[in-house]
C-alpha cells in the first residue's frame, strides 16, 4: 500500500519567531521564542507531531512578570528557555532595558506553572550578568542556570563565557558560587547556553559568530557539570555561513529535544532574506532531525552542517490543528493569540472590544516614535507575499489625530497608510514613512470628503508594498501611492543591529491627549500559504480513487515522487 512520507517544511514557525527553546511534556512539544518589546511576553507554540504547530497563550502576561513601558527598541524579552520537571513547566527570561554601547542591562527572571496554559507565578529575580539565561535539572534533582557573561571593559572580551550557577527551588534564588565554565571557541560572540545530559556526557550547546549571516551552533562536552568542556572537532555543528545559495540564512541557536520514540531534533532560527540580503519576516524557527556519532557527537541527520527546508518528520501519528481564521470580526472578549501590543498591556484604559460589539475601539495615545504608550495592536507579517484589509470607523478633527493601517518594525521604521484631519481639506488620507528614523510624507493627503466608513488594504510582495483604499460599502479599490520598498523593515538596518520583525497593525495617535477614538470593524489577513510544518500526511487508510487521488496531492502541493511503498 502507498503512503505520502511525512515530512517538515521549515521554517515550522514564520515570521517573528526567534531564539527557539524545545521541550517535551509526555507526548506534547513546546517551542517558547523571544517577543522583545512586544506583548504579551514570550510566544510559546504546542505540537504532538513535530509537524503542525498552534500558538497557545503567552506567560507574561501582567505588568507584575513584565513591565516594559520605556524599554528600548529590540529591548524587551531576549532568549526564554522553557523546561519540563516533575510536572512544572520553567520559564526563564530576560527583560533588556539597555544594549547599545559598552553596557547591556538585562535582568533574568524566573516563572512557574503546573499547566502550560497558566497562571504561571509571578517572577523570581536570578541575576543580571548577561543574558540567554537557561535553566538544567540534572539527574540528581539539582537545578543550574547557565547565561551568558557580558564584561564591559576595554580591551576586554565583551561575550566573556558562560556562567554556571547553582538554583535553590526551596529559597528561590541562585546559591553557591557563579563559575565560568566556557569561554567560547575561535568563532566568538559566544551566548545561548543550553546543557544537556546524554549518556555519559553533559554536552553544551552554544550560539557563535553573531546573530546575522556568520550565526552558527556549536557544541562541547564534559564528563562532569563543571567542566572543563572539550570542544567538539567538527564545530559548527549548524550554520548557513559559506553558502549563499541556501534557502534558510542565519542559521544558529540551537535547543534540542528527545522525542517519546527516541528521536533527537534541533530548533533553531532561520531567515529568508529578500534581495539577498533583507529578511523582512525576521528570524524565524526552524527544525533539523539529529543523530549521536559512534564516538558521542551531536550530528545533524542529513550528514552536513546546513540547515534544509524539508526534513522527516518523528515516528509519530499525525496530530493537525485547526488554523487560525484570516478573518477576525473583533467578536470575543479578548484578542487572539495572533494579536500583539507594543510594551504595554491591551487594558481597558485604551482598548475595548466590548464598548462597541462587533468592533475593536482604540483609544489614540502617543506617537509611533513613543517607547511608552502607543495604542497600537499588530499581529505578525508571516509570508513574503500577502495582504491585510480593515474597516475603519474615524471622526478627527486635529492634525494631530490619526489612524489607519501600518506596517512597522520598530520606532525607527514603519510605513503607515493613515487617516487624519487637514486644515484645508477635511478628513483625509495619506501614506508616513519612516526609514532609519527619517520622517517623510510619500502621498499628498487625498480628501475623502464626508465618510462613515473607509476599507483599507496593504499588498505585499516580497521587498514591497501598496497600499489601497474603498469608500463607504464601495467594492472597488482604489490605489493609495505606488509600489514602496520596505527592505528597511528589517534586522539589516545600516547604522545598529536589531532584533524583530515586522508587523502588520491597527493603531491610533492622538498628540494632543485628548484620547480621540477609532473602530476598526474587522481584520483580514492572507496570504500565499506557506504551509507551516506539512508536507504530509500518513495515507495508509485512505480509500478514495485515483482521481481523487491526484486532486488530494495537487492540493497539498506534493510531488508524486514523495510516493514510496509502505
Amino acid at each position: 500500500m502507498n503512503k505520502i512520507k511525512k515530512m517538515i517544511t521549515n521554517p515550522i514557525l514564520p515570521g517573528f519567531h526567534p531564539d527557539p527553546s524545545i521541550c517535551r511534556a509526555g507526548e506534547d512539544y513546546y517551542i517558547a521564542t523571544s517577543t522583545f518589546e512586544w506583548f504579551p511576553g514570550v510566544r510559546i507554540h504546542h505540537s504532538r507531531d513535530l509537524v503542525h504547530w498552534r500558538p497557545i497563550a503567552s506567560p507574561l502576561t501582567r505588568v507584575t512578570q513584565l513591565n516594559m513601558e520605556g524599554n528600548i527598541n529590540s529591548g524587551g524579552v531576549w532568549a526564554p528557555c522553557l523546561s519540563y520537571n516533575n510536572g512544572v513547566f520553567y520559564l526563564i527570561y530576560t527583560d533588556v532595558k539597555s544594549r547599545v554601547g559598552a553596557f547591556k542591562d538585562t535582568h533574568n527572571y524566573l516563572v512557574t506553572a503546573t499547566d502550560i496554559e497558566g497562571p504561571w507565578s509571578d517572577p523570581v529575580y536570578l541575576n543580571s550578568s548577561g543574558f540567554d539565561p537557561s535553566l538544567f535539572h540534572d539527574e540528581d534533582g539539582r537545578k543550574w542556570l547557565v547565561n551568558m557573561i557580558w564584561d564591559h571593559r576595554k580591551g576586554k572580551n565583551r561575550f566573556a563565557g558562560i556562567v554556571l550557577q547553582e538554583y535553590s527551588v526551596q529559597e528561590h534564588k541562585l546559591i553557591g558560587p557563579a563559575m565560568n565554565i566556557f569561554k567560547g571557541t575561535e568563532l566568538g560572540l559566544t551566548e545561548a547556553p543550553h546543557l544537556y545530559k546524554h549518556k555519559d556526557y553533559y554536552y553544551l550547546i552554544t550560539a557563535e559568530g553573531g546573530t546575522g549571516y556568520e550565526h552558527a551552533v556549536t557544541s562541547a562536552r564534559s564528563r562532569t557539570l563543571q567542566g572543563p568542556y572539550e570542544v567538539d572537532p567538527a564545530n559548527p555543528i549548524l550554520t548557513s555561513y559559506g553558502r549563499p545559495d541556501l534557502a534558510l540564512q542565519k542559521a544558529g541557536h540551537g535547543s534540542l529535544v528527545e522525542t517519546h520514540t527516541g528521536e533527537w531534533y534541533m530548533a533553531h532560527l532561520v531567515g529568508r532574506p529578500v534581495q539577498h540580503k533583507y529578511c523582512i519576516l525576521g528570524r524565524e524557527t526552524a527544525l533539523q532531525p539529529c543523530t549521536w556519532s559512534e564516538d558521542g557527537w551531536l550530528r545533524l541527520a542529513s550528514g552536513d552542517r546546513y540547515p534544509e527546508v524539508q526534513v522527516p518528520a518523528p515516528m509519530i501519528p499525525s496530530h493537525p490543528f485547526e488554523p487560525i481564521a484570516e478573518m477576525d470580526d473583533f467578536d470575543h472578549f479578548e484578542l487572539r493569540h495572533d494579536w500583539n501590543t507594543l510594551r504595554i498591556p491591551p487594558d481597558s484604559t485604551w482598548l475595548s472590544l466590548t464598548e462597541r460589539p462587533g468592533y475593536i475601539r482604540l483609544h489614540g495615545m502617543e506617537s509611533m516614535s513613543s517607547t511608552h504608550r502607543q495604542s497600537m495592536i499588530a499581529r505578525r507579517l508571516q509570508a513574503l507575499k500577502c495582504e491585510a484589509e480593515t474597516c475603519l470607523e474615524f471622526a478627527p478633527d486635529h492634525p494631530q489625530q490619526m489612524a489607519g493601517l501600518i506596517l512597522y518594525y520598530d520606532t525607527q521604521d514603519y510605513l503607515y497608510l493613515r487617516v487624519t484631519y487637514h486644515e484645508e481639506k477635511g478628513l483625509c488620507l495619506g501614506i508616513i514613512q519612516s526609514k532609519y528614523g527619517v520622517y517623510d510624507e510619500l502621498l499628498e493627503d487625498i480628501p475623502l470628503e464626508l465618510v462613515s466608513t473607509l476599507r483599507l488594504k496593504v499588498v505585499v510582495d516580497q521587498d514591497r508594498a501598496r497600499f489601497y483604499y474603498a469608500l463607504n460599502t464601495d467594492s472597488s479599490w482604489n490605489t493609495a501611492g505606488e509600489w514602496v520598498d520596505i527592505t528597511h523593515l528589517s534586522d539589516e538596518s545600516p547604522e545598529y543591529i536589531r532584533f524583530t520583525g515586522t508587523y502588520i497593525g491597527l493603531c491610533v495617535q492622538d498628540l494632543g491627549g485628548t484620547r480621540k477614538h477609532a473602530d476598526f470593524d474587522y481584520f483580514k489577513y492572507k496570504e500565499t500559504k506557506h504551509v507551516a510544518g506539512v508536507l504530509e500526511t500518513e495515507m495508509e487508510s485512505l480509500t478514495f480513487d485515483g482521481v481523487e487521488m491526484i486532486k488530494n496531492l495537487k492540493s497539498l502541493s506534493i510531488d508524486l515522487n514523495e510516493f514510496r511503498e509502505g
